[in-house]
């Protein structure tokens, strides 16, 4: 009898230890397979979310003596106005400026005023030349905008030196803000007056 009741509890221990032995593999598996399948959705060779990684184009600074990617192909026998090869200094800053001049006068009258202001303006950039580009392209939308801050510029900036610096800053501000609006990136350094006249 003593042999029956060893075997009944050696046969107790195995059915009791078999599922628990059975349900830590089932777990075991589960573990790894998940494990897995997650490694593979990971590498992107299951599905998955994509990581999109956006490139950074916006219009670059280029250094003095750097070649631009977006500038116009020099014509025949020159590189620079008047045919002669550019050439930057040494000195000064070390990214080189280029300029764009707006085809015809800003003319306005002056904010609570009889007066009128007529302004010939030019823009500069150390950018690549697709702010250039861009100032060409949204030349109307640009004017507009430089119309309004001319409109909205009081008699005394017109008079005094700090007050016309003040006036080149809201329309470089101005340029920035539609270039933004329309291509996603400024890129104006500045604004100067080749010509100012107030009447």
């Amino acid at each position: 009898m003593s042999d029956k009741k060893d075997k009944d509890k050696d046969g107790a221990r195995k059915k009791k230890g078999g599922p628990i032995v059975l349900i830590g593999v089932v777990v075991a598996t589960l573990a790894l397979g998940g494990g897995g399948v997650y490694a593979l959705f990971a590498m992107h060779i299951l599905g998955g979310p994509q990581v999109i990684v956006h490139e950074d184009n916006k219009p670059k600074l280029i250094r003095k003596g750097e070649e631009d990617p977006y500038a116009p192909v020099a014509k025949e026998g020159g590189e620079g106005e008047g045919g002669g090869k550019e050439v930057d200094g040494e000195g000064g800053s070390e990214y080189r400026t280029i300029y764009y001049s707006f085809s015809d006068d800003f003319t306005s009258n002056l904010k609570d005023s009889d007066r009128l202001i007529q302004a010939s303006i030019a823009a500069s950039t150390r950018r690549d030349y697709r702010v250039v580009l861009w100032m060409k392209k949204h030349e109307l939308a640009i004017r507009s905008a430089l119309l309004t801050v001319l409109a909205d510029t009081p008699d005394t900036d017109v008079e005094s030196t700090q007050g016309k610096q003040r006036l080149q800053q809201r329309m470089t501000a101005a340029i920035n803000k539609v270039l933004s609006d329309t291509e996603g990136f400024g890129g104006v350094d500045a604004v100067y007056f080749k010509q100012f006249i107030v009447q």
